[in-house]
C-alpha cells in the first residue's frame, strides 16, 4: 500500500531525478566550450607557427643584409688603406697627382658601390679626385668626416653620415681615412663614397610587402639608407626606437615584433650589428603580412566552428523545447494526480480528510503506536440539532454550517500529525497521534469552546446558537487492535455527551465506562 500524501512522518528520498532542461544546456555550453577551446588552441599554435617561420626568415636577411654591408665597406675600407699608406709615403706632390687620380679612377671603376676618391689637404680643400678635373666651388672643411680625423688621431676607417656630394649632388654614404705627414701631423683625408643607389639596387633584390622596411644605420642611431627610400628620413635619429634602447644593448643581433618609431606600423624585425664596423642593419616584415594566411584560415575554421555550433544550438534548443513539453505534461499529469487523489482522499465541502483517508491513517498510526508504545487519540464530533438546522435554514445555509465548523477543526489541530475528518453527514473525527486522553480531552474543550465563539445562530437549539458535542477516547496500540473499535469507543463517549445534554466533551475510560464528563459554558 503506498505511503498517503499527509503522512507527516514520511522522509522522501534523498535521490531526485536528473534536472533534465539544464543537463541538456550545460551539455550544449560544455560542447561549444569545448569547440571553442580546440579551435582556440589550433589557431594560436598555427599563428606561433607563422610567426617562428616568419622570425627564421628575418634573421636569414638580415645576416644576408650584414654581410653585404660589411663587404662593401671592407672593400672601400682596403683601397682606402692602401692608397693611404702610398700618399704618406710618396706624398701628393704635382709629380704623384697624375699618377694618383689615374689610380683613383681605377678602383673606382673597379668597385662599383664606389662613387668617386677624394684627396682633400689639411685645410679641406680639394687635391686629387678619381675625376679627370678638381670640382670647382666650396671647400669641404664643412663636411663631418673631415671635421672627425683633423680632431682624432684614429687611424680606423670612418663612416659619416650620409650625404649629397658635391660633385654630381648624388647621395653618397662617406668612408673616410685620416692622412698623417712623416712625423705623423694631420696632413688631409683621403675620402670615398658609397653609392645610396648601390644599397638601393640590393634592397630592392629582397621580396618586402608594401609595408616592409629595411635599412642601414649608424650604431648611434643615424639612418644611413632605407627601403623603400625616402629623402626626408635620410640622416634622422633611430636612437629613440626600440632596437636601439631595448634590443641591441641585450644582444648584437635577434628578431622582435615593435612599432616602428617612423610610421607606427607594427613589424616583425630582424636586427643585426655588424662587428667590423659601427653599422647596424634590420629588416621588418608588418605583423599583416605575416599573418595574412593565418586570418584567412582563421576565418574559415571560426566559419566552419560557427556552423558546428550553430547546428548543436539548434538541435539542443529543439531538444531543451521537447523536454520543456514533456515536463510540462508531466507537470499537469502531477497536478492532475494531486488533484485526483485530493478528491479521493478529502471531502469537497469542507476540505477535510474523508473516511478513505481516515481509515489509511488509522492503519499506519496503530503500527507507529505499537512501534513507539506512544498513545493515540480520537475525538468523535457532532453538531447538535444540526436536521433542526437544516429545516430552519436550508441547506445551503447547512453546508455553509459544516464549513464553518471544519475550519475550526483545521485551526485547532495546530500539529501536522493531527487529522481533521469529516466522518459523514454532521459527523467529525480528530485522530491525534502521541496524545494521551488529557490532551484529547482539552482540544476537544477547544473545539467545543472555538464553535461557541462562532455565533452561528441556531433556532432549533436550546441555546439558540450552534453547539457541538464530543467524544474522546485514547489508548496505546498493541498490534493486534481493530480500528472499528477504537472508532466505536470514541462513538460511544459521543454518545454518552449526546445523552448528558448535548454541548459537552466526554471521555470514555479503558474500561468502556464513562469517566469524565465536560461542559464549559463561559
Amino acid at each position: 500500500m503506498p505511503i498517503p500524501v499527509h503522512d507527516p512522518h514520511h522522509v522522501p528520498g534523498t535521490l531526485k531525478r536528473l534536472p533534465l532542461r539544464k543537463a541538456a544546456v550545460l551539455f550544449i555550453v560544455a560542447v561549444c566550450l569545448c569547440l571553442s577551446g580546440l579551435l582556440y588552441l589550433q589557431l594560436e599554435q598555427s599563428r606561433r607557427q607563422d610567426l617562428a617561420v616568419a622570425q627564421v626568415a628575418s634573421s636569414n636577411l638580415t645576416r644576408a643584409m650584414a654581410q653585404q654591408a660589411e663587404d662593401t665597406f671592407l672593400a672601400a675600407d682596403l683601397v682606402l688603406t692602401i692608397l693611404v699608406d702610398w700618399i704618406e709615403d710618396d706624398g701628393y706632390g704635382a709629380a704623384q697627382k697624375p699618377r694618383l687620380q689615374k689610380t683613383f679612377a681605377r678602383r673606382v671603376q673597379q668597385l662599383e658601390q664606389l662613387h668617386g676618391m677624394f684627396l682633400f689637404d689639411s685645410k679641406g680643400q680639394w687635391v686629387i679626385t678619381s675625376y679627370p678635373d678638381l670640382p670647382i666651388g666650396k671647400d669641404v672643411a664643412d663636411r663631418e668626416y673631415f671635421r672627425f680625423h683633423q680632431q682624432n688621431a684614429s687611424r680606423k676607417a670612418h663612416i659619416g653620415r650620409a650625404i649629397r656630394s658635391r660633385e654630381n649632388g648624388e647621395w653618397i654614404i662617406p668612408i673616410s681615412k685620416r692622412v698623417n705627414d712623416r712625423a705623423g701631423h694631420f696632413q688631409g683625408v683621403l675620402m670615398t663614397g658609397i653609392k645610396m643607389s648601390y644599397f638601393d639596387r640590393f634592397f630592392e633584390s629582397f621580396s618586402l610587402d608594401d609595408k616592409g622596411i629595411m635599412f642601414l644605420g649608424l650604431t648611434d642611431g643615424t639612418l644611413l639608407a632605407r627601403r623603400p627610400f625616402d629623402e626626408n628620413l635620410i640622416g634622422s635619429s633611430l636612437a629613440q626606437g626600440s632596437i636601439y634602447q631595448t634590443l641591441l644593448p641585450q644582444a648584437p643581433s635577434g628578431t622582435a615584433m615593435i612599432n616602428s618609431v617612423v610610421d607606427g606600423v607594427e613589424r616583425l624585425y630582424g636586427y643585426r650589428q655588424l662587428a667590423s664596423y659601427p653599422l647596424v642593419v634590420a629588416a621588418g616584415t608588418s605583423r599583416d603580412t605575416i599573418l595574412k594566411g593565418w586570418y584567412d584560415r582563421a576565418f574559415q575554421s571560426s566559419v566552419i566552428i560557427a556552423l558546428v555550433m550553430l547546428g548543436v544550438g539548434l538541435f539542443g534548443w529543439v531538444f531543451i523545447h521537447q523536454v520543456r513539453d514533456g515536463e510540462r505534461i508531466e507537470k499537469n499529469l502531477r497536478k492532475a494526480q494531486q488533484a485526483l487523489e485530493q478528491i479521493a482522499t478529502h471531502d469537497s465541502l469542507t476540505g477535510l480528510a474523508n473516511r478513505r483517508l481516515f481509515e489509511r491513517s488509522l492503519e499506519i498510526e496503530f503500527a507507529r503506536g505499537a512501534r513507539q508504545s506512544s498513545p493515540l487519540s480520537l475525538i468523535m464530533l457532532d453538531i447538535d440539532f444540526f436536521k433542526r438546522y437544516n429545516d430552519a435554514y436550508g441547506h445551503v445555509a447547512g453546508d455553509h454550517c459544516l464549513t464553518q465548523v471544519a475550519q475550526v477543526l483545521k485551526a485547532c489541530c495546530q500539529r501536522k500529525t493531527d487529522l481533521a475528518v469529516r466522518y459523514g453527514g454532521e459527523e467529525f473525527a480528530v485522530l491525534l497521534p502521541d496524545t494521551d486522553i488529557n490532551g484529547a480531552l482539552a482540544i476537544a474543550g477547544q473545539i467545543r469552546r472555538s464553535v461557541i465563539d462562532k455565533h452561528i445562530i441556531h433556532s432549533g437549539s436550546p441555546t439558540e446558537y450552534l453547539t457541538v458535542s464530543l467524544g474522546c477516547y485514547a489508548f496505546i496500540p498493541s498490534g493486534n487492535d481493530d480500528p472499528e473499535v477504537f472508532i466505536q469507543q470514541a462513538d460511544a463517549a459521543l454518545y454518552q455527551a449526546k445523552n448528558a445534554g448535548r454541548n459537552r466533551a466526554a471521555v470514555l475510560s479503558m474500561d468502556g465506562a464513562i469517566a469524565e464528563l465536560m461542559r464549559s459554558d463561559r
